[in-house]
């Protein structure tokens, strides 16, 4: 069979969610040809340019606009509107895209973002060539009007509570599957974090932090460390930049309190995680997925509004993360944190809701899918 993998540099996330199936896939059937693709490879330049950058600078220098349209456009009545501009121009401003989708002519397309969804739809709605399976992978714990589409013949979403949020919308039941959030098979193993305390040169009798910066490096990193030099308590902080090697340079080079270790894009994610006591981060759906099958509690702090607010409501409802909505007020509530034994309850609730092999579950519930006549 060959496979499509669709996904759209928005966000770390989609990217990381599409990286985590095709490893997934290509174990489950090694003998498949499988494509992993972004779509903002196949536009021009300035479009690609412009995508990304309007997306990184909204979210953060005015995340309250993100959040007005986040909020604005989650109704069945508002997409239902918007459906054909969004799809007829989904189609035009991506001509490349269908085109190499044409020949490469698969016969599963799986999405982790909604851009590959509208395109397919437009494309099955006119009865063009193309006619693959489509599943499509929500990657945060609330699922958007606009990943919804009639043309989709499978959902796979986080949790039971997300699978509900998409019937009550309209979903057939049946087609829709809580698989959990797909991440790399590296987080359903288990380092030992004493040893790799000892790699990091961490001591083993000193809670560590982990503060992580996302994968483009935005939101306060800088600030965060700020506050936590006010913490008396003893402590041991990695710090993630993620691509943001200006900020990797300014934190590395600043003289800190407690002992801290600064990374740009860390491919050990999962070692780091292992040896946290605690991930202070925003609440991104594949972040915290990590986290969960990781067994770690977060600390949340000014998440996104729109998709990492309801990251952050499902994380707190359910006992996993703990949130400050300003950094002053971080340093107070980290030491209460540490001090009251709540993080041991914390780690419990994490480790609940973990799903590790999610990646592999979707890709199960793929095949068996289309195996039946559809």
């Amino acid at each position: 069979m060959r496979i499509m993998i669709a996904t759209v540099t928005a966000g770390a996330g989609h990217l990381q969610a599409a990286g985590a199936l095709e490893e997934a896939w290509k174990t489950v059937r090694p003998r498949d040809t499988v494509e992993r693709i972004d779509l903002l490879e196949h536009v021009f330049r300035l479009q690609r340019k412009v995508y990304i950058q309007t997306y990184v600078k909204l979210v953060e220098h005015a995340p309250e606009i993100w959040g007005m349209m986040f909020n604005k456009t989650d109704n069945s009545v508002a997409a239902n509107k918007l459906g054909r501009l969004r799809r007829a121009f989904a189609r035009r401003t991506n001509r490349r895209f269908v085109k190499h989708l044409k020949e490469f002519n698969p016969d599963v397309v799986i999405c982790t973002h909604y851009l590959p969804i509208e395109i397919l739809g437009h494309l099955k709605s006119k009865r063009r060539c193309v006619r693959p399976f489509v599943a499509c992978v929500v990657t945060d714990f609330e699922a958007h009007a606009f990943w919804m589409d009639d043309f989709v013949e499978l959902y796979c979403v986080a949790a039971a509570e997300t699978k509900a949020s998409l019937v009550a919308r309209g979903a057939s039941p049946e087609h829709v599957v809580a698989t959990g959030i797909p991440i790399a098979a590296k987080f359903s193993t288990r380092p030992q974090p004493r040893s790799v305390r000892k790699t990091l040169g961490l001591r083993d009798d000193v809670p560590v932090l982990l503060v992580l910066g996302g994968g483009f490096g935005m939101g306060p990193v800088a600030n965060i460390l700020d506050a936590l030099d006010r913490v008396e308590r003893p402590l041991q902080v990695l710090v993630v930049a993620g691509r943001n090697e200006e900020l990797r340079r300014t934190l590395a080079c600043h003289d800190y309190r407690h002992p801290t270790r600064t990374f740009g894009f860390a491919t050990n994610m999962h070692e780091l995680m292992a040896v946290a006591n605690l991930i202070i981060t925003k609440p991104g759906g594949l972040t915290s997925s990590e986290a969960l099958a990781m067994g770690k509690p977060l600390f949340i702090l000014n998440p996104i509004p729109g998709q990492e607010t309801a990251n952050s409501d499902f994380l707190l409802e359910r006992g996993a993360a703990a949130k400050v909505n300003r950094i002053d007020d971080l340093p107070f509530r980290l030491e209460q944190l540490l001090a009251s034994g709540k993080l041991s309850a914390m780690a419990r609730a994490a480790r609940k809701l973990g799903r590790p092999n999610a990646a592999m579950a979707i890709c199960r519930q793929i095949t068996q899918r289309i195996s039946r006549p559809r």
